[in-house]
């Protein structure tokens, strides 16, 4: 999962990197009460790449002119992808702009470094030019400073760019990323670095064991009125996140493993849902059954969610008190005023004797399936098929 611009800064902040003062803009109004000083430079904060040849960085001399900014940048899509929040920073004169990354090579299963004087914008054109050190054994101060003399630095510079380039191999091996990059790393005339822009991209599978980056990705761009977070018990782990198919699953493992099935497939999580208890033994039934509850209850004010996907892995018995949570929302969201959210559910369920719960959600007409990855394509053909009838 990638994380915007401002949150990769967020995380160069923690690690001493040093970044630039800025401002998160959720609307152009925001920019009547700034509190950096001009001239700025507003950033389109999307995933895509090439916003700033396509016009989605702007530097601005005062107010006016930032609020007018502002507006064209909300508007302008970028690879078809409109931003939904802008970040502010402070301007910052470079002399020279240099790349680098620390990017997991999966096929040689090690860390590699990258560098290159040819930074910022014209950096993918330059690619005969990135120097590269690769870690066969374990990180040590003397593998940043090699990258800096690969590199061609002299001087002052192999120490400040190999400190930042410690700093990031830290970030790296400390929250299991899977990329860090700084793109450009300004270097001013006076030799003084600074992280002009950030890239970083988690591990999915490694969110359970960082809830502050599943907290991050949470707060992924959201329109100005954000919506209240769904009011949960505390040993619900609610993680909001952008598209229109919720997860709810018992387990972190269970859960994690079930959001990275569905992206690789190309689904879009608008939430996930861990209820507890990593076995059967750590969740009886009566107590899952009051959690699941809540947890479809709060789903059910989520005007995104399309379609819900339950993996639930326990004994027979909550195999099919899962299945009698699911019918009782059901009959009741059918029996009230407003029309039926989400309109689709899709179960699957691991345990023995599973025969009275796939009677149950047969009778539902719930499509139930015992294999994941054929739970999770059922899911995401129904909410691609209720995208498509919406378009129409």
């Amino acid at each position: 999962m990638e994380l915007l611009e401002y949150q990769a800064k967020e995380l160069f902040r923690e690690m001493g990197i040093p970044v630039l003062p800025s401002q998160r803009i959720d609307h152009p109004s925001d920019l009547k009460r700034l509190q950096i000083p001009y001239p700025i430079v507003l950033k389109s904060q999307v995933k895509a790449g090439g916003r700033g040849k396509a016009g989605g960085v702007r530097f601005v001399e005062n107010t006016i002119d930032a609020v007018a900014a502002a507006h064209t940048i909300f508007h302008l899509p970028i690879l078809g992808e409109y931003p939904q929040v802008l970040l502010a920073e402070s301007k910052y004169d470079s002399d020279q702009e240099f790349y680098l990354a620390v990017v997991l090579d999966r096929h040689a299963r090690r860390p590699v470094l990258l560098g290159s004087q040819c930074g910022g914008i014209n950096a993918e054109a330059a690619l005969d030019k990135i120097q590269k050190v690769v870690l066969d054994g374990e990180f040590s101060p003397f593998c940043a400073r090699q990258l800096a003399l690969k590199m061609g630095l002299r001087g002052d510079l192999i120490l400040s760019v190999s400190a930042i380039v410690q700093s990031m191999f830290q970030l790296f091996v400390q929250k299991d990323l899977d990329m860090v990059v700084i793109n450009p790393l300004g270097i001013s005339a006076s030799g003084e670095v600074m992280a002009l822009d950030g890239k970083v991209t988690v591990n999915d599978e490694a969110l359970a064991r960082h809830p502050e980056l599943a907290t991050l990705t949470s707060k992924m761009a959201k329109p100005h009125k954000e919506k209240q977070a769904p009011a949960l018990p505390a040993n619900l782990n609610f993680v909001d996140l952008q598209g229109n198919i919720s997860i709810v699953c018992n387990g972190a493992g269970l859960t994690m493993a079930t959001l990275d099935l569905v992206c690789a497939a190309g689904g879009q999580p608008a939430n996930f849902v861990n209820l507890g208890g990593e076995s059967s033994s750590a969740a009886p039934p009566a107590d899952l059954c009051e959690r699941l509850e809540k947890a479809l209850e709060a789903i059910a004010e989520d005007k995104r969610v399309k379609v819900v996907l339950v993996n639930i892995l326990g004994s027979a018995t909550a195999c099919e008190a899962t299945a009698a949570v699911i019918e009782t929302h059901l009959k009741r969201r059918e029996g009230a005023a407003r029309p039926l959210r989400p309109r689709h559910f899709v179960v699957r369920l691991a345990g023995s004797d599973l025969a009275k719960a796939k009677e149950c959600l047969a009778a539902l007409k719930v499509p139930f399936f015992e294999a994941l990855d054929a739970a999770a394509e059922r899911a995401i053909e129904l909410a691609e098929e209720l995208n498509v009838k919406a378009d129409k």
